[in-house]
């Protein structure tokens, strides 16, 4: 009597045999990713959560301070102090800059609100992992509510801006409307930039300790303590560098911001076709980011 042996199937077939057996029953894979349009529609779905979370994350970030929220207006104006005695003092950078302090002051605070949002959607998954691991919702809203945080804070720091812009004489005027579209398209920028970080963060948390070396370079390049017009007239740089400059995203909205609010900051100082520039970026970063960051959904939080 001969003895059958029964070999066991082989891996593919397995697991093509329990595909079809969850298929027949209506199971799917947990965490899946959906669809892109699926994906927004669960983000617009949960946009109250967002804004909720970001003003909690707000509030509590200073709780522990004994000033408080003062410390939202206090850390940017110390910041600009400290780049007004070095750059535009030691160095002189204020020469040849109409109105330096409004100049300098506004560019501290558009440049913290892009690196405040960077460096907070860098680690918005890799330090959030309890929530993440916890609860099923697009990941995605986490850096866009760590953007959102940062813009929050920033309207609240425009007070202190509006107040130092009237004592210098600034007067309000018609083009300070432009602050609206200048401020959303930043945050468009900054949201998409936060989730293409985010994704990084998530698979790599030591970035987080490169990131600041970064900003640092980018802010530096980007004409916050000084003028890139006037540098640029006298530095025999070539077209493609000057260019590079002018179209730094950072220094785009930190020019279109000081064009709204500062009346001596005129038109011809900003670079051709600024508009464009401020919205192919915020399109670029915040499209591009959301796909990039929507790839990776199904990956947040695991192992």
């Amino acid at each position: 009597m001969s003895q059958v042996l029964h070999t066991p199937p082989a891996p593919a077939q397995a697991e093509d045999d329990l595909a079809a057996l969850a298929a027949r029953h209506g199971l799917s894979v947990s965490g899946a990713r959906p669809s892109l349009r699926q994906y927004v529609r669960q983000l617009w779905a949960r946009r109250h959560f967002i804004t909720a979370f970001a003003t909690a994350k707000l509030t509590a970030q200073y709780s522990q301070a004994k000033l408080g929220q003062i410390w939202q207006v206090a850390t940017p104006l110390l910041n600009a102090a400290v780049y007004y005695f070095i750059f535009g003092v030691l160095l002189g950078t204020s020469r040849g800059v109409s109105d330096y302090i409004p100049f300098l002051v506004t560019g501290v605070f558009i440049w913290t609100f892009t690196q405040n949002s960077i460096m907070a959607g860098t680690r918005a998954i890799s330090g959030n992992l309890g929530l993440v691991r916890a609860l099923h919702f697009p990941r995605a809203a986490l850096p866009i509510s760590f953007a959102l945080q940062q813009l929050q804070q920033l309207l609240f720091s425009m007070a202190a801006l509006v107040v130092i812009l009237l004592c210098f004489g600034i007067p309000v005027s018609v083009s300070w409307l432009l602050i609206a579209p200048v401020l959303f398209l930043q945050f468009v920028f900054n949201s998409g930039v936060s989730m293409i970080m985010a994704r990084m963060g998530a698979k790599t948390p030591d970035i987080a300790q490169l990131m600041p070396f970064i900003l640092r370079t980018w802010m530096y390049v980007s004409g916050v303590m000084f003028s890139i017009d006037n540098t640029l007239k006298h530095s025999g740089m070539p077209n493609s560098a000057k260019v590079l400059l002018e179209s730094n995203p950072a220094a785009v909205y930190i020019d279109l911001m000081r064009f709204a609010l500062i009346d001596s900051f005129k038109a011809h100082q900003l670079p051709h076709h600024v508009w464009a520039y401020a919205t192919g970026w915020a399109l670029l970063a915040g499209v591009g980011g959301f796909i990039y960051f929507w790839k990776a959904e199904e990956t947040y939080g695991r192992g």
